[in-house]
């Protein structure tokens, strides 16, 4: 049964939140685990494409958009209905939660003080706890 997180930051800009993802992946990755990270726009997975080179200097997150063809790496971020062939760690940046998030033994919410943020992911988390999957709350406004 899928694990789900929620990582609440005391921050409310995007960019704090896309920075924290960042960095949570580059967690993952170096204990060898293969990440999803799924958005709601193409436009907000680029800009984590491009955040994910340049978040810090001495940091190296191999990753990919999915859908190019020509690349593999153990990091994809993504914004469609498919999340490829990741089944390990699913970070859910979606106003939604995708109907394949089941399929990861690991689900991260990430969640700013933000009125849309805070509505979505509350729905989350009563969607996922009506369901019976195990929830964790790291509460990092502290």
């Amino acid at each position: 049964m899928t694990r789900v997180d929620f990582y609440i930051l005391a921050d409310s800009e995007s960019q704090a939140r896309l920075q924290f993802v960042c960095r949570l992946v580059e967690k993952a990755y170096k204990q060898q685990h293969r990440i999803y990270i799924h958005t709601d726009s193409e436009a907000t997975s680029k800009e984590l494409d491009l955040l994910l080179w340049s978040f810090k200097v001495e940091s190296f997150v191999p990753h990919h958009l999915l859908g190019d063809d020509s690349a593999s790496a153990p990091v994809a971020i993504g914004h469609g209905e498919d999340c490829g062939d990741h089944h390990d760690v699913l970070v859910n940046l979606s106003a939604n939660v995708p109907e394949f998030f089941s399929r990861f033994e690991r689900c991260a919410e990430v969640v700013i003080q933000q009125d849309e943020i805070l509505q979505s992911t509350r729905q989350h988390f009563a969607f996922y706890k009506e369901r019976g999957y195990p929830l964790n709350t790291h509460n990092l406004r502290k």
